[in-house]
C-alpha cells in the first residue's frame, strides 16, 4: 500500500463550524440506517465519508488508501469488527482515530481491548457527540483553531434507509434454520431498532436474544420478528 498521501499539503483547514474538514471517515457498518446517520453527521461536520458493509469490503478499501478515521461496527455479517480494529491498531499506517460502534454498550470493552481509541453507542445522532468522539483523539495539527460552540443538532436519517434494513433482514430470515443467521439477526436488529427507536421491534429482538442466550428453541420469537419486519415493509413511506 502506498503510505504517502499526495493530497495532505492541500487539506482544507478545519473551522469551528466544520471541525472535521479535511478528514476522510471510513464507516464499516452493515446497517443502511446507521450509515445514513453517519453520512449526515460527516456532511455537517465537513468530513468526507466512505462506506464498507463487510469486513471484506473494508479490507479492499484499506489496501488502496488510509482513512483519517475508521468507525467499525463490531457485528458484521462476515466477521467480528474487533478483529479489524486489532489489525488497524497495529498497522504501520494506522488511522488517526479508530472508533468501535455497536448497539450493545457492553461491547465497548471489546472495542477498547482490541485497540480502539473510543466507542460510540448506537444510536449515533448527536452532532456534538460525534464530533467530540473524533476530535478527542486527533493530533494537534488536525484540530480547529480557536473556541468552538458545541452544536445542539441531531440528525434524522431517511426512513427509506430503515426500509432497506428491513429488506436485508427479510432476506436473511429466509434461512431460519441457520443458527449463525439468527445470531446475526439478533445483533443487527438490536442496533437498527434502537437507532430508529422502534420499541416494538427492539422488544421482540431482545426476546429472541434471551432465548438464544439460554440455548432454547426460538421458533416463535423468530416468527414474530419476521411478521414485524413484513409489517414495516408493507408500510408506505411518504416521499
Amino acid at each position: 500500500m502506498d503510505t504517502t498521501d499526495p493530497f495532505k499539503p492541500t487539506y482544507p483547514a478545519p473551522t469551528s463550524l466544520r471541525p472535521l474538514l479535511g478528514l476522510t471517515v471510513l464507516v464499516i457498518e452493515d446497517s443502511r440506517y446507521a450509515c445514513e446517520a453517519m453520512r449526515l453527521l460527516c456532511l455537517r461536520s465537513g468530513a468526507r465519508i466512505r462506506r464498507a458493509d463487510t469486513m471484506r469490503a473494508a479490507r479492499r478499501h484499506l489496501q488502496v488508501y488510509r482513512p483519517s478515521v475508521a468507525i467499525i461496527d463490531l457485528g458484521l455479517p462476515d466477521g467480528n469488527g474487533a478483529d479489524l480494529i486489532r489489525d488497524l491498531a497495529i498497522a504501520v499506517q494506522r488511522p488517526d482515530v479508530i472508533l468501535g460502534i455497536s448497539g450493545d454498550v457492553d461491547s465497548a470493552h471489546r472495542a477498547l481491548e482490541a485497540g480502539a481509541d473510543g466507542f460510540l453507542e448506537k444510536p449515533v445522532v448527536s452532532l456534538a457527540n460525534f464530533q467530540e468522539a473524533i476530535l478527542a483523539h486527533l493530533p494537534d495539527d488536525r484540530q480547529p483553531l480557536g473556541p468552538r460552540t458545541l452544536p445542539e443538532e441531531d440528525v434524522e436519517p431517511d426512513p427509506i434507509a430503515y426500509r432497506d434494513d428491513m429488506v436485508h433482514v427479510a432476506d436473511v430470515l429466509e434461512d431460519v434454520h441457520d443458527a449463525r443467521a439468527i445470531d446475526y439477526i439478533v445483533q443487527f436488529l438490536g442496533g437498527v431498532a434502537r437507532s430508529a427507536q422502534d420499541t416494538e421491534l427492539l422488544k421482540a429482538t431482545n426476546a429472541l436474544a434471551a432465548k438464544r442466550a439460554r440455548g432454547d428453541a426460538a421458533a416463535s420469537e423468530t416468527a414474530a420478528i419476521a411478521g414485524l419486519v413484513q409489517d414495516r415493509l408493507s408500510e408506505k413511506i411518504a416521499i
